[in-house]
This record gives structure tokens, sequence and C-alpha cells, in this order.
């Protein structure tokens, strides 16, 4: 009797690629695609890279500044770089690597000796590097190359304030108010400076006259600030709370609500004001880190440390501003 012989027919999966790709037209079509993707994926890094804005592109996703500095300094001799270009090559480099910043910042000046952005970007650099005399020079510059642009006059004003020359920064925002007059957030910086200066009534005097050019509430918000600045937080009080009934939904009239209401001694007034404030605006950690230090302030160690947890669960990523606000014993 003749032995019959099984034969084992392979699953199609297991048969050979090469077999499958043959017979199959779907799975041809498939490794054709990918194909085409691989290859336009890896034509721009087979060509020359003769380009700034190329080099802006990797540097933009790049990680370490020493890769970065390999890859925009050489831009400072490039014949086709913009004076954009060198300046945006100086801003990568800003934080990591200051003097290199400052050599592409340079050479954007050499091509452009009109432009007031580069004067303003010099004036940081110079300030990074504690260089008071290139600050003053590069912001004089700007004034003349730009002589009705504000500013410089705010750099100016933002330089004086981080040395805590309140006074200084007022005089120097006083120059970009005067010429920007119509623009709403210069008259409320000045506002706030000549405030920080104790000078509540020119500063009062200031928000009187952006009426109709800022919303209401948000108006009466720095009037509040201009009172509780100069001690009268009663009044202080009263401005914030128009201030939330004439916009419900603006998070920063309760945030500074609660603080006034605090410095009255009206805790749960304002413990309720900053919860309002953090349902308005979930995206920041400040009202609930104010609400911390208060009732930690006030021995309220229990309700800390409910906060202290919703902290932690909501902003992880900001352990140490909660370090710094709510630091439980």
């Amino acid at each position: 009797m003749a032995r019959t012989e099984s034969v084992e027919h392979p699953h199609p999966k297991e048969r050979p690629f090469l077999e499958r790709l043959r017979t199959d037209s779907r799975l041809r079509q498939m490794v054709g695609v990918c194909g085409v993707a691989l290859l336009i994926h890896l034509i721009p890094l087979a060509l020359p890279r003769n380009m700034p804005e190329q080099e802006l592109s990797i540097a933009r996703v790049t990680r370490g500044v020493e890769s970065r500095v390999k890859l925009l300094l050489p831009l400072k001799d490039h014949p086709k770089a913009t004076p954009a270009e060198l300046r945006e090559a100086a801003e990568l480099l800003f934080d990591g690597a200051p003097v290199e910043a400052r050599e592409l910042a340079l050479e954007a000046e050499r091509r452009e000796p009109s432009s007031v952005e580069t004067q303003l970007l010099l004036a940081r650099l110079c300030d990074q590097q504690r260089m008071e005399r290139c600050v003053r020079g590069a912001l004089e510059k700007a004034n003349q190359v730009a002589p009705g642009d504000p500013r410089p006059d705010v750099l100016r004003a933002e330089l004086q304030e981080k040395v805590g020359d309140a006074a200084g920064a007022a005089e120097a925002m006083s120059k970009a108010y005067e010429k920007a007059r119509e623009d709403p957030l210069t008259g409320l910086r000045y506002a706030r400076l000549l405030s920080t200066a104790r000078h509540p009534e020119e500063a009062l005097s200031v928000l009187t006259a952006l009426q109709g050019k800022v919303p209401p509430a948000r108006l009466l918000v720095e009037q509040g600030l201009v009172k509780g600045a100069n001690g009268q937080d009663s009044e202080a009080v009263a401005l914030l709370k128009r201030a939330t009934e004439e916009d419900p939904r603006l998070s920063l009239a309760y945030f500074e609500l609660g603080k006034a209401l605090y410095r009255v001694g009206e805790l749960d007034g304002a413990q309720e004001a900053l919860r309002q404030a953090d349902r308005l605006d979930l995206g920041s950690p400040k009202s609930l880190a104010a609400l911390c230090a208060m009732q930690l302030q006030a021995r309220r160690l229990d309700d800390a440390r409910l906060t202290r947890m919703d902290l932690e669960r909501r902003f992880s990523d900001r352990m140490e501003l909660i370090r710094q606000s709510c630091s439980l014993p």
C-alpha cells in the first residue's frame, strides 16, 4: 500500500517576504508608498546646506548650546544671511552663549545700521554681560535711528526696574508714554511704575486718561492696585469688588481682591476670591500658591495641606514654585 506523504502548506505570513512581494499587489503598493516617503525625507539630507534658513531650522530643534554655536556662529560670515536671520541666531544663543550671540548681533548691525531691533537686542545682550556703557550706547543709537519708537524707553524702564530703581524706571517709561499715548498697554505699565515709585496721584491721572481705551473692569483693577500700593486697602477692596461685578469672568480681579481682603483681615473672603480666581484660570498655579501662603501665615495648616495637595496634583511640573509658596512645616 503506497504511503501518502502529507504536504504542509506554510501560513501566508510564513512565506518568504520576496515571494509575497511578487504575488501580493497590495503589499507591493504599500512598499512603494513607503519607499517614496523615505526618499522624500532623505533628499534634504543629501543636499548641500548653504542657506542660513536651513541652519536656523536645525538650530531651533537642537538641544545644547555648543551644538547651536557650531551651527549658528558661521552665519556671521555667510554672505546670504540677512540681518533678521542674524538676530534670530543671536536670540537662539542668548541664554547660553551671550558672547557669540553678541558677535552675530554686531554683524547684523554692520549689515543694517538703521535697525532699531538690532540695537534693542544689543542692549539686552550687553545688560546680560553687565556692560553698562554698552547698554547705554545701544539704547542711545536705538533712539537715534527711531526717535518716535517707544521701545527703547520701554526697555530702559525694564532694566531700571530690574535693578530696583523705581524712580528711574518711571522716568524712562514717561518718555515711552509721551511717544505712545494712544497705546493702552504703555499707559497701564506707566501707571504701575508711577505707583511703585510712590506717585499715586499721577498714576491715577494716567489711568483716568485711559478710560474708553481699556475695559472698565481692568481699569478698576489697576485703580485698586494703586490704592493698595498706597496703603489704602479698604478703598482697594471696594474698587476690586466693583471690578468683579463689572466682569465676573476676569480672573485677575478676583486674584487681586483676594490679596486685598487678606490685608484687611478678611481671610474667609480672601480664600473664596482666590478659589474663584483659580476656577477662572485653571492653567495658572498663582492663585492657589497665594492661597496656600495666606493659609500658612494664618496657621490654617489643614487648609494649607489640602491646597498643597491640589497644587501638586495639577502642577507637578512647577514644584519649585510650590515649595517656595507652600512649604509646610
